[in-house]
């Protein structure tokens, strides 16, 4: 029968078989975390500088901005661009992620020209060894020269991620209000109108994170209308002047989806029967209709519905999207129903109108298609909005994309990422908790690495902790002192 000394021994040498055997397990799965990931979909929220947007928008300038690209407006005054490329390294914590979409800045006009004229597109922020920088595409009329510089992705903002630790995430990255400075770069870029040093306003994003080998994970999307399918389902053929699938992208008015979710509004809007949200626009899909190549016309049916509803009596559906092209000029349709105190109903209703040449509408790979073509309010979408705007003002870009073949494909959403929601990122950390990871739109991929990670964690400290009992114990047993045991 052994002694006590010898029945500890076997049984420390049981427990420390047991941990290495199950830390061997885990820690495969550990070092695939460790893999490099790529950014693929989200969102950076920024607002420039929030002073010089008043100045172009003041009595000085008389100007204002116009969104590019897909580019969006969220809160008081963020612009949010989207759909992010990138890469990330989880061991160093290298992190690299390029947005869409841009806004021009206009202002001091003289005749047909602005003395002020400033582009900011295609964002990108990089983090990499404790420092950060957002870099741009900038297109600048310097002050007082009027002399144009296009300079792409110009270092333009330092960013302060002083304290956050980029290591070791699995996604989504959160990165929220990134106090940020001008660069000597950005100064020059920006056209003269501030100084190296300068601070602008705080940078937030949101970023999707997949491991190198695996496709991003798609949301769950609703169950497609049998009369109206997608293009390249099934076995649909194409018809000779028919169309099988189209989409049209419209953000009604920036101004009026502002007014909706404002102050004084408090609202929403809701999308239905297949509409969907692009951030900056709202798309009607699965058009079906009739295109004649010679004769340049085009006239197709949408599906899907947008309601806005608030404060005030608001509450305006527009449902039955229509779009008919003939004669060098588009016209989108809609029936109307409006509940407030100017309540009415329109069938068909013409809503805007917008160029579409014909050269515009020669098809490409079995696609045509117009990209952000300006919009006017016609008299009838003036009813419609309640006298809000008046017949001829100038309302969001219209986007068209009608499918020829079944082998066409229509241009992607904007890709805000699966955290991405109406509200403010979440509080400031680098990489979220597991459970704010669990519950993330890729979890089933992204939350277990973290998980092993924090396991692995616990059986070294296990191992430690057992370590030190030991140690502890034997100098009990052999009367040794405690600065052995230190």
């Amino acid at each position: 029968m052994p002694s006590s000394g010898q029945a500890r021994a076997i049984g420390r040498a049981g427990t420390v078989a047991a941990l290495t055997a199950l830390a061997g397990a885990l820690l495969p799965a550990a070092a695939a975390h460790a893999d490099d990931r790529t950014v693929r979909g989200g969102r950076l929220d920024w607002g420039i500088k929030s002073s010089f947007q008043s100045y172009v928008t003041g009595p000085i300038a008389h100007g204002g901005s116009t969104l590019q690209g897909g580019a969006a407006t969220v809160g008081g005054s963020q612009f949010r661009f989207h759909s992010a490329k990138g890469s990330y390294d989880p061991d160093s914590g290298a992190f690299s992620a390029g947005f869409s979409g841009g806004v021009r800045f206009t202002g001091h006009k003289k005749g047909g020209s602005y003395g002020l004229d400033l582009t900011i597109s295609r964002p990108t922020v990089k983090v990499s060894g404790g420092t950060g920088t957002l870099y741009a595409d900038m297109v600048s009329k310097e002050k007082g020269t009027g002399k144009v510089t296009s300079t792409p992705q110009v270092p333009l903002a330092s960013l302060n991620v002083s304290g956050i630790d980029m290591k070791g995430g699995a996604g989504p990255v959160a990165l929220n209000d990134l106090p940020a400075t001008l660069t000597s770069q950005g100064a020059e870029a920006f056209a003269g109108y501030y100084t190296a040093g300068t601070p602008l306003d705080p940078v937030s994003l949101s970023t999707d994170l997949v491991a190198k080998s695996e496709p991003k994970s798609e949301p769950k999307s609703k169950p497609k209308s049998k009369a109206r399918p997608e293009s390249g389902e099934g076995k649909r053929e194409s018809t000779a002047g028919r169309i099988g699938n189209a989409a049209v992208d419209w953000g009604v008015r920036r101004t009026f989806r502002e007014y909706v979710t404002g102050p004084i509004a408090k609202g929403e809007w809701k999308l239905s029967a297949g509409a969907q949200d692009g951030g900056a626009l709202f798309r009607f899909p699965r058009g079906e209709g009739t295109y004649d190549e010679k004769k340049h016309t085009l006239a197709a049916d949408f599906a899907g519905s947008v309601r806005f509803t608030g404060a005030h009596g608001l509450d305006l559906t527009l449902a039955g999207i229509a779009v008919e092209v003939k004669d060098g000029k588009g016209t989108l349709s809609a029936d109307v129903e409006s509940k407030g105190d100017r309540g009415t109903t329109l069938k068909g209703a013409p809503l805007i109108t917008f160029p579409a040449a014909a050269k515009e509408l020669r098809p490409q790979d079995g696609l045509v298609s117009l990209a952000e073509v300006p919009s006017k309010l016609t008299a009838e979408g003036a009813k419609a909005f309640g006298g809000m705007y008046k017949a001829g003002s100038a309302m969001d870009p219209l986007s068209l994309a009608v499918a020829l073949d079944a082998g066409a494909k229509l241009p992607a959403l904007p890709d805000l990422g699966s955290s991405a929601g109406p509200d403010p990122a979440p509080e400031k950390h680098a990489l979220p908790k597991t459970e704010n990871a669990a519950n993330s739109a890729d979890s089933s991929s992204n939350a277990v690495p973290i998980g092993v990670g924090a396991g692995v964690a616990v059986l070294l400290a296990a191992a430690v902790a057992f370590g030190v009992v030991r140690k502890r114990r034997t100098a009990a047993d052999t009367s040794t002192s405690t600065a052995d045991d230190s």
